[in-house]
């Protein structure tokens, strides 16, 4: 039987109204305005003046539920990770040596200050939006007033991101019917909510403007994140993320639970349980399980360094995290190789 390991992982423009929207729905009318209001009024200090601009602005909000089925069926938590490694391909993996050498100056500023390599940057930026090619089309108004007022199950995460974003329109000086990004609110190029703007953000380019749409800014905003969003799992510096290992067997060991951020083991303890990792390691170096059931009924075993999870802070999916980390070690292995 695998025995547990418990490790402790240190780690605003004037608003013009409109009629109506599209369907008849006017979001200033919900209930649930007055909570906001108060919200935006007694944490973030907004007057009334600044109050009537952001009922305007739900008058102007378009609900759009088809972005709440897409919310649900996001490829992470409906594809085999079969299907979504499909991510890893050339074009990502060629656009992500391009971005390690034109953006080289900035990506090793960010690892001298942040410790975060720029293998991973590049990583995030290739599966969240090309390279800040794909960075969305949907209102962020729009996604945030339908899924924060509607949705069935997280309706409080994002009508938190709905007040999230007024503040940042208002700090910001953003129109908040202007910028665009996911059907879940993310924005730019490194695909921040709202929350993680205002907090996490930078001004990398030095031009006056924290502007997420920038790769310099997105690039250092990356490195801000990992070292400052979840202190207990900030970014280790030079340690590894995953490594891939061999499992004899069909099966788990018994004991052994995989794909949890709560469950370490020590490596000898996992090399007498059947598990030969890619690469040699110290016997008391503490690892999660990764199992990655594929669509011919075989498994893809890895192993987890405290790395691994730092990287699901930016998305609490195993196969996001994967594809990342993945993708990251293409990227610096085709880097390493071009003359």
């Amino acid at each position: 039987m695998l025995r547990l390991l418990t490790v402790a992982i240190l780690g605003c423009a004037v608003l013009v109204p409109s009629l109506a929207t599209a369907d008849g729905i006017d979001y200033s009318a919900d209930p649930q305005v007055p909570a906001l209001l108060q919200r935006l009024r007694t944490q973030d200090h907004f007057t009334e003046t600044e109050l009537q601009q952001v009922t305007l602005a739900l008058t102007d909000a378009r609900r759009l539920p088809q972005l709440i089925v897409q919310e649900q069926k996001a490829p992470e938590r409906t594809e085999t990770w079969t299907q979504y490694s499909r991510r890893i391909d050339d074009s990502r993996i060629r656009a992500g040596v391009a971005l390690l050498r034109d953006q080289r100056d900035v990506l090793e500023r960010a690892e001298n200050e942040f410790g975060v390599p720029p293998a991973l940057i590049a990583g995030i930026l290739g599966i969240e939006t090309r390279y800040g090619r794909i960075t969305g089309g949907v209102r962020v108004l729009d996604a945030l007033a339908t899924q924060g007022f509607e949705h069935p199950t997280r309706s409080t995460f994002f009508f938190s991101e709905l007040a999230e974003f007024f503040a940042l329109c208002r700090d910001r000086h953003f129109d908040p019917r202007v910028p665009k990004g996911s059907y879940a609110g993310a924005m730019g190029a490194a695909q921040f909510m709202p929350s993680n703007y205002r907090r996490l953000a930078l001004d990398y380019d030095r031009d006056g403007n924290t502007d997420l749409w920038s790769l310099p800014d997105a690039i250092g905003s990356i490195a801000n994140y990992f070292t400052h969003y979840a202190p207990d799992w900030r970014w280790r510096r030079g340690e590894p993320i995953a490594i891939p290992a061999t499992l004899a067997g069909d099966a788990l060991p018994a004991g052994a639970v995989a794909n949890s951020r709560d469950h370490f083991y020590y490596a000898a303890d996992l090399r007498r349980a059947g598990f030969k990792p890619s690469v040699a390691l110290p016997d008391k170096t503490p690892l999660g399980i990764i199992d990655l059931a594929l669509d011919d009924g075989g498994h893809e075993y890895w192993l987890a360094f405290p790395n691994f999870y730092s990287v699901m802070t930016y998305n609490p999916r195993i196969y996001y995290a994967m594809a990342v980390t993945q993708l990251a070690q293409r990227i610096e292995a085709a880097a390493s190789a071009s003359p």
